[in-house]
C-alpha cells in the first residue's frame, strides 16, 4: 500500500485512461442466468430444473460510501417444470440461501411462475427472470443483489428480436393489509437495446434503462410518513468489435445516468442528479479486462452499488453527503465452463476514489461456482377422447 501524492494521483488517472483505450460496462453474466422457456419439442413433458450458485465476495474497503464485508455461502433453486403447451410452461420450486458461519437457513422463498412464449415475446407472471437478467448497469443495479436479493415477484414482458431487446417488469416488494404499520413498496423498470448496426464483426447499439421505486399506500397506519417516488435512468452508446484469435472482442460502453426524486414531500439530500459511466473492455482467452470511470453529481441510486452514490448508507457514516464522486476502476474476470453445466467465475476489481486518494487503492474480489442443468422426469400421457 502506498501514500498517494498529487503527482501519483495524476499518473494513476492517466494510467487508467490509457488502459481504457486498450481494453463493457459489466462482465458476461450468462453463467448466472437460468432462463426457462416453453418449447414445442417438450410439450406435455415434466422436467426437473436444478440451479446451484456458490459465492465468495469480499470487499476490502475502508471508505465512507461502501462498507467492507464478506459474503460467503451457497444458493439452491430446484424447480419442477411442466411444459403444458408449445407456448406455455408452468414452474414450481423453492429458493434456499445458506450463508456460511451462521446457524440455520439465511433465506427461503417459494418459486412459482407461468411463462407464455410465442415467437419473440415472453410473458411471465410470478417469480421473474429478474436481477442480473435485467442487464442494468452497476450504478443502477448492484451486481451483489444476485447474492442478497435475487428473487423478484411480479409481471414481466420480454421481447427478443434480432435488432431490438426489451425487458419491462414490475415487482411487488412489500404488500400490506388494512391497518398495518408499514408502507407498500413497488419497483418496476424497463431495459431496452436497439441495434443500429449488427454484423458478424461490428455491433453498434443504443441502450436505454430506467428503474422506479414507489413507497406509499392508502390503508396503512403510518400517515406521518409521506409517499415516496424515485426514478433512475440511463442511456448511451455501445460499440463492440469481434476479433478472431486470442483476443475475442474489444468494446466500449458509455452511459449517462440520471436520478430524480418525484416525491411530493422532498426529504432526500438531493432532488436530482446525474452521472457519467464510461467503460472500455477486452475479452480474451486469458479473461476479461474492463476499465471504468464514474463521474457522479448529486446521484442517488434505488438499487445500485453504494460506491457510486453521493449519499452514504455506511454503518458509521450514514447520511454523509458528497456532491461530486470520481471513481476509476480496473476490473478483471476469468470465466470458464470447467465441465458441462459447471461454471467458474473469478474476479478482481480494484478502484481509486480520485477525491480521496489518501484512502489508497481499494478492491473487492470474488469467486463463484455455478451449476445448472435440466433433467427430463416423464411425459404426461394425453387422454383419448
Amino acid at each position: 500500500m502506498f501514500k498517494t501524492t498529487g503527482l501519483k494521483k495524476t499518473l494513476l488517472f492517466i494510467f487508467f485512461l490509457f488502459i481504457s483505450y486498450l481494453a463493457s460496462a459489466q462482465f458476461n453474466q450468462s453463467a448466472f442466468e437460468n432462463r426457462i422457456r416453453p418449447d414445442s419439442s417438450l410439450t406435455n413433458e415434466v422436467h426437473f430444473n436444478f440451479y446451484n450458485f456458490n459465492y465468495v465476495r469480499n470487499y476490502e474497503y475502508t471508505n465512507d460510501f461502501h462498507d467492507g464485508y464478506t459474503l460467503y455461502g451457497t444458493q439452491l433453486q430446484p424447480q419442477i417444470v411442466y411444459y403444458a403447451h408449445p407456448n406455455l410452461a408452468i414452474t414450481a420450486g423453492a429458493f434456499i440461501r445458506k450463508d456460511f458461519g451462521r446457524n440455520g437457513i439465511t433465506d427461503a422463498k417459494p418459486l412459482f411462475n407461468l411463462k407464455y412464449h410465442k415467437r419473440n415475446l415472453t410473458l411471465i407472471f410470478g417469480s421473474l427472470e429478474g436481477n442480473i437478467h435485467h442487464n442494468y448497469i452497476e450504478p443502477l443495479y448492484n451486481f451483489e443483489r444476485v447474492i442478497t436479493t435475487p428473487i423478484e415477484y411480479g409481471t414481466q414482458l420480454l421481447v427478443e428480436r434480432e435488432k431490438f431487446k426489451l425487458d419491462a417488469w414490475i415487482a411487488w416488494q412489500k404488500m400490506i393489509y388494512k391497518g398495518e404499520r408499514a408502507k407498500e413498496e413497488i419497483t418496476g423498470g424497463l431495459s431496452t437495446e436497439t441495434f443500429l448496426l449488427k454484423t458478424n464483426e461490428w455491433k453498434l447499439s443504443v441502450p436505454a434503462q430506467f428503474l422506479a421505486f414507489h413507497q406509499g399506500g392508502q390503508i396503512d397506519m403510518l400517515k406521518e410518513i409521506p409517499i415516496s417516488t424515485v426514478f433512475n435512468g440511463a442511456t448511451g452508446l455501445k460499440l463492440h468489435k469481434e476479433i478472431n484469435g486470442n483476443i475475442k472482442q474489444v468494446y466500449t460502453d458509455n452511459y449517462l445516468a440520471v436520478y430524480k426524486d418525484f416525491s411530493p414531500d422532498k426529504r432526500r439530500a438531493y432532488e436530482g442528479g446525474f452521472g457519467l459511466w464510461s467503460n472500455a473492455g477486452v475479452e480474451s482467452k486469458w479473461g476479461s479486462l474492463v476499465a471504468s470511470y464514474w463521474k457522479g453529481n448529486n446521484f442517488i441510486s434505488i438499487k445500485g452499488m453504494p460506491l457510486y452514490e453521493s449519499v452514504s448508507d455506511n454503518l458509521y457514516s450514514q447520511g454523509l453527503t458528497q456532491s461530486h464522486r470520481n471513481i476509476v476502476s480496473l476490473r478483471y474476470a476469468y470465466q470458464k465452463e470447467l465441465i458441462p453445466h459447471l461454471y467458474l467465475d473469478v474476479r478482481f476489481e480494484p478502484h481509486i476514489d480520485l477525491d480521496h486518494t489518501d484512502k489508497q487503492l481499494q478492491f473487492n474480489h470474488s469467486f463463484f461456482l455455478t451449476y445448472k442443468q435440466d433433467f427430463k422426469l416423464f411425459k404426461v400421457k394425453k387422454q383419448q377422447d
